[in-house]
């Protein structure tokens, strides 16, 4: 077994994710915790009034509350993008960026996807279409790229690329000013969708067409289905009995992912009891 192998893999870092590092920590688990700082959605919340202990509290100190709380448990969050966990019999792989972690459990606290696939984005995954510019970026050295970006972070990803790539074409998916390197043209356009042509793909919007060697969809999440291959889902959510199990074995889901109300105390519980079932997964798998 790898030396930097995790018991548990938790992705997504808002109550959910929180609640379950917290819960696995004090289970004398090695856990890994990988996202962003804190969940975007709890920090712009203007008031939160249905969390036990803690009436009208501000969603950015909650926020606050969350990390203090990891920073007690000595939970570090590592900032990566995973683009996919891959079953590997006794062990997950995670793709995160340019780096494959290792855990011999994973807990899905994603949130819930907004939105659906582009028109052709589901059939050219992995053949012109990627959903990570820091793994990818390698393959289009020298060549073309287009980013759609549905949040101002992407815009490091488009910075990155355009580092590699001899053009880089950023369609933002968002009204904010974009802060992008004078090489990477940012075009202001709605995307109908992703065609292939031969070795080409061409991205069509609601003004013209742009043809590219590589096209980058980058949302906050992942459809889970697509994160995982070969798990169960419902609509944008993913099938779990009352343990937060999925249909896939050491593979546990909570909070929006797993279903409304999309209440920040029904993820807290929700990832409590997915880290619950993870470590009995572990403990069983130990005997």
């Amino acid at each position: 077994m790898s030396d930097n192998r995790f018991d548990i893999a938790i992705i997504g870092c808002g109550p959910a994710g929180v609640s379950a590092a917290i819960t696995a920590r004090i289970r004398n688990k090695s856990v890994l915790l990988i996202g962003d700082e804190i969940s975007s959605k709890v920090e712009k919340a203007h008031a939160i009034q249905n969390y036990p202990g803690l009436p009208d509290i501000a969603g950015a100190d909650l926020a606050g509350a969350f990390l203090s709380h990891l920073e007690k448990m000595e939970i570090d969050i590592t900032k990566k993008r995973v683009s996919t966990v891959y079953a590997m019999g006794d062990y997950f792989a995670i793709q995160a960026d340019e780096e494959m972690l290792e855990a011999r459990s994973v807990i899905l606290a994603t949130g819930i996807v907004t939105g659906k696939s582009l028109p052709g984005e589901d059939e050219l995954l992995g053949r012109g279409v990627s959903y990570c510019a820091t793994c990818d970026a390698s393959l289009y050295r020298g060549k073309s790229a287009i980013v759609i970006g549905y949040s101002k972070k992407e815009e490091r990803e488009a910075a990155f690329l355009s580092e590699v790539c001899n053009e880089v074409i950023y369609i933002p998916v968002y009204k904010d000013e974009t802060e992008l390197p004078d090489n990477v043209r940012v075009v202001r356009e709605q995307v109908k969708e992703i065609r292939s042509d031969g070795d080409k793909r061409i991205v069509i919007t609601s003004e013209g067409e742009y043809e590219t060697d590589g096209v980058f969809v980058l949302r906050d999440a992942i459809a889970p289905d697509r994160l995982v291959p070969g798990l169960e889902t419902d609509g944008g959510h993913v099938v779990v009995d009352r343990h937060m199990q999925t249909n896939l074995d050491g593979v546990f889901a909570c909070g929006d992912i797993a279903g409304t109300p999309y209440q920040y105390i029904k993820a807290a519980g929700e990832g409590n009891v997915a880290a619950l079932a993870a470590v009995k997964y572990l403990d069983e798998k130990g005997k």
